[in-house]
C-alpha cells in the first residue's frame, strides 16, 4: 500500500520516514519528496509496505502524530493524475506573454 504522510519537517529525511513506519510492519519504500531546484525537503513524502493491514494500522496510529513539533498527516495516496501537456490541454492556468507591443506592461 502506498501511503501519502504530509506536514513533515524540513529536517525529516528517508531515512526518519522508514523508522517512523517500520515498528508497523516491513517498509518496501520511503521517500521524502525534494524540490528539484533547491534540493530542500518540499515538506511531504511517501511510504510504501507490503502487509495492507499493518500499513492501515500505521495510517490509523500515526496520523495526527507529532513529529519534530508537527502534528503529521498520513492517508492512503491518491493515484497520480495524469498530466497533460501543450496549449492549456488541461494542464491549468497557463499563460503566455508576448513583450511585442506591451507598452512596458506585462
Amino acid at each position: 500500500m502506498n501511503i501519502y504522510v504530509s506536514n513533515l519537517s524540513f529536517n525529516v529525511e528517508d531515512e526518519d520516514l522508514r523508522e517512523f513506519f517500520a515498528e508497523y510492519g516491513e517498509v518496501t519504500s520511503a521517500r521524502v519528496i525534494m524540490d528539484k531546484f533547491t534540493n530542500k525537503s518540499r515538506g511531504f513524502g511517501f511510504v510504501e509496505m507490503s502487509d495492507d493491514e499493518a500499513a492501515q494500522k500505521a495510517i490509523s496510529e500515526l496520523d495526527g502524530g507529532m513529529v519534530e513539533g508537527r502534528a503529521i498527516r498520513v492517508t492512503v495516496a491518491k493515484p497520480r493524475e495524469e498530466r497533460t501537456g501543450g496549449n492549456n490541454g488541461g494542464g491549468g492556468n497557463r499563460r503566455s506573454f508576448s513583450n511585442s507591443n506591451s507598452g512596458g506592461r506585462w
